[in-house]
């Protein structure tokens, strides 16, 4: 295997030899301390209530994957979900403040979607039937899935002018859910309130002191609802885009302790046509734009509300169901991972992906339920990156961007590197921050104890070093054939394909000795594991 694998790697360094553009540096890492946390099951994807004749751009991408009428019997659906062990499964969408629950006393008539002109973004209000409901939480059980279920927070307001709402908030219908949910032994982690209603919304908009005011009325439901109860869900808000003025009023106005949860939205490549998706994905300086939000969203939580937690409760890169042959291609992991770097070091617990199925964003394909690049992208990231962020620095160029984390269920330290040049191939030096100190340290000490510690710098097993052959496990991700389009996602050299009964594939490492330099070819990724690494904070 790491006879094959050299061959991958000197293959994949073809353009970057041409080009003659190779480039040496270090990634140090400081395992003494914890610069965030995330949640245990920090990957989410997200099922949506769009139809299938939801269409942007004279598309309609979404197919039969509404919660309505998604094909819950495939077995490519559970087996996707099944891999990675309890996946967070946010359902919600645009429409979600449109839909009627058909349980106990609802007076309004409960119906399918249909266009309508005047409805919210073009359709009728929808109706989710308690057969339904059920189907879905049989489904929810089998495969393991963690539940954050989005309520309608329109039900009983109405519009004022252009996109403003007013009114209190009807919970009549969403209580007697509710209580059918509970009364069937239905696990929901948390409820969520409300779809991009924040700021001046999206397609509509509800004040910041009416939203929290409804708020503190559904915690009380929440509360009575669940007393007693060992599991209680946490109630999740505003699920909308980020307004500093507006969340700030939220929390001030809903008061200690009733959001458990700031949930917001992300788009930041912009609107699924645009022609330059790719080119803004490879771009660092676009990328790091998406800080500005982070970091705003992390300060005024710790100033205004340092009980709850902040989600990306729906992501999906480009708005608009995504950009086609792109977002269901490989260029896309270039950002969705390096989203999920940014935004663990950002305090976010949860990264909700829009979506798990439908639009061309999907990680799984709409029709064939097969899945796209992202989806291992994703899988890899819950299976090798633990929930304690480390700080970790590289000044070898913009375009090598790289993450941290202690690693998941195992010792060691788990890094991620983004190669975002097009002809640059990075041969870098992982070393250990507590290393570089005592090396430093110990340089006047003498010529012997100097090599010494710089064997330890360079072999990333901390204080206790040897000379023994130590083992670091590389999974270098590629395209198929080189190209950034290609829908085929490449591990260490090898094609991502189901197996003939429909299981997801093994994804395995190569092991490549600990003292040897990490090549990172033009347009790949790589998660490294490095199992012996010296990190105090990863316990």
């Amino acid at each position: 295997m790491e006879l094959c694998f050299g061959w991958f790697l000197l293959v994949a360094s073809i353009p970057a030899i041409f080009a003659q553009d190779i480039s040496h540096g270090s990634i140090v890492v400081d395992g003494t301390m914890t610069v965030a946390q995330t949640d245990d099951n920090f990957v989410c994807a997200t099922i949506d209530w769009w139809p299938h004749d939801k269409c942007n751009y004279d598309q309609c991408p979404w197919h039969y994957t509404s919660v309505m009428n998604l094909n819950l019997s495939h077995p490519f659906l559970a087996k996707a979900i099944q891999a990675f062990n309890r996946l967070r499964i946010r359902v919600g969408g645009s429409l979600q403040d449109q839909v009627l629950y058909d349980v106990g006393n609802l007076k309004s008539p409960c119906h399918p979607f249909q266009k309508m002109k005047d409805g919210l973004f073009g359709f009728s209000k929808g109706c989710l039937h308690m057969e339904r409901w059920d189907e879905l939480n049989r489904f929810f059980k089998e495969t393991g899935a963690m539940v954050t279920f989005g309520l309608n927070a329109l039900h009983g307001r109405h519009k004022i002018k252009r996109s403003l709402w007013g009114g209190d908030w009807d919970s009549s219908n969403a209580q007697d859910f509710m209580k059918y949910t509970i009364s069937k032994g239905y696990q929901i982690d948390s409820w969520e309130f409300g779809n991009e209603l924040s700021g001046n919304g999206i397609g509509a908009h509800v004040h910041a002191d009416q939203y929290g005011k409804d708020l503190v009325n559904l915690r009380k439901i929440i509360n009575e609802l669940y007393k007693g109860s060992q599991s209680k869900p946490s109630l999740v808000a505003p699920g909308g885009f980020y307004d500093e003025e507006w969340f700030v009023k939220l929390l001030q106005t809903s008061g200690f302790g009733v959001i458990d949860v700031m949930s917001h939205h992300m788009y930041n490549l912009g609107a699924g046509v645009d022609p330059k998706l790719v080119s803004k994905i490879l771009n660092p300086d676009h990328l790091n734009k998406a800080a500005y939000t982070f970091g705003n969203l992390t300060h005024i939580i710790r100033r205004h509300g340092p009980w709850t937690s902040a989600w990306v409760g729906e992501s999906g890169g480009a708005y608009n169901s995504g950009g086609a042959h792109v977002s269901n291609t490989f260029v896309n992991s270039f950002w969705y991972l390096d989203q999920l770097g940014m935004a663990s070091k950002y305090h976010t617990k949860v990264y909700c992906r829009q979506t798990l199925i439908g639009g061309n964003y999907g990680l799984l394909n709409a029709t064939t339920f097969v899945p796209n690049p992202d989806y291992y992208s994703g899988l890899l990231w819950h299976r090798l990156m633990g929930k304690v962020v480390l700080n970790v620095e590289s000044h070898a160029s913009p375009f090598l961007r790289s993450y941290a984390h202690c690693s998941k269920g195992r010792a060691g330290v788990t890094l991620l590197v983004i190669n975002l040049s097009n002809q640059t191939n990075f041969i870098m030096n992982a070393q250990n921050s507590i290393n570089l100190k005592l090396a430093a340290n110990e340089q006047n000490i003498s010529r012997d104890s100097f090599t010494h510690s710089l064997k330890k710098t360079f072999s990333w097993v901390g204080t206790k070093a040897s000379d023994d052959a130590l083992l670091r496990e590389e999974y270098h991700l590629t395209p198929k054939d080189g190209y950034l389009r290609s829908q085929t996602m490449v591990l260490n050299g090898i094609p991502l394909e189901l197996t003939s009964s429909g299981d997801i594939p093994s994804l395995n490492p190569v092991r490549v000795n600990v003292k040897s330099p990490i090549t990172i070819s033009p347009l790949s990724i790589a998660f490294i594991v490095f199992p012996n690494f010296e990190a105090p904070a990863c316990g």
